[in-house]
């Protein structure tokens, strides 16, 4: 295994759970929520877990680039960027829901190389570095089998996304061919179909910061990871993330093609 990958890999995991720890104080407590021009919310939680994510991991790679939600985009000339969202489910977070995350995505010359999301109020870390396995804490995990779409479990954040983007009907004609259907959203659904729970997580409304490390956990896991055209552009608000046997098919029934 590459050294510069192994090394950043496990700096990624422990600061992860050291960022989710300092979210986690103010998880449940009334905070105070403010709201983005975008119209998302945002806490001190986002912006402290970030800001210690940011001086962590530059500190230790100072060449390194690095994307986050709050802070924005700096380049690097090592050819590594991370990828952060202090965050992921601030909705759920500030309405008490614990299925929140801090993601951390690792990119060496464009490409996913490794994934950390640590769900602190559930007490797991899924992770993954590209060769070496995709974990739920110290369990390997791995996509399913199922091979019908009509057996599939299929996730989604919120119709309310797919309505917005003129995308109802698609999302509804998958729907129908599914055996069940959950608003697991967010980095949930992502790591759910990473462990095998279900087939499918269908989104609309992501940005890329939603979706370096669960793209790459979901890939080390076995699965497929693309934008409903079947290209891997995270630039785009669209993505399907599946057990690799269903994507396809899911695809055409998407885009109609």
């Amino acid at each position: 295994m590459n050294p510069e990958w192994r090394n950043r890999y496990e700096t990624a995991v422990e600061a992860a759970r050291k960022a989710g720890r300092l979210a986690l104080r103010y998880f449940d407590t009334n905070v105070s929520v403010e709201w983005k021009q975008d119209h998302s919310p945002v806490t001190v939680a986002d912006r402290e877990a970030e800001a210690f994510l940011r001086t962590t991991l530059l500190q230790q790679f100072p060449t390194d680039g690095y994307l986050g939600e709050e802070s924005g985009d700096a380049r690097g000339t090592s050819g590594f960027r991370w990828v952060i969202d202090p965050v992921d489910g601030t909705r759920s977070f500030v309405r008490g829901i614990p299925l929140w995350a801090t993601l951390v995505g690792l990119e060496y010359q464009g490409e996913p190389i490794a994934g950390v999301v640590d769900v602190p109020a559930m007490g797991h870390t899924y992770r993954a570095l590209r060769g070496a396995g995709c974990y739920r804490n110290e369990r390997p995990i791995r996509v399913s089998d199922v091979a019908e779409l009509g057996k599939a479990q299929l996730f989604y954040s919120s119709l309310s996304w797919f309505v917005k983007a003129g995308r109802r009907d698609a999302f509804l004609r998958l729907a129908e061919l599914t055996d069940r259907q959950r608003g697991f959203g967010d980095f949930y659904g992502f790591v759910l179909v990473a462990q095998g729970s279900g087939e499918l997580m269908v989104e609309h409304g992501c940005h890329y910061w939603d979706l370096a490390a669960t793209r790459a956990i979901v890939e080390e896991a076995g699965g497929r990871f693309t934008d409903w055209d079947g290209q891997t552009d995270l630039n785009r608000p669209d993505v399907v993330a599946s057990n690799g046997r269903l994507h396809a098919e899911t695809l055409q029934v998407l885009t109609g093609k």
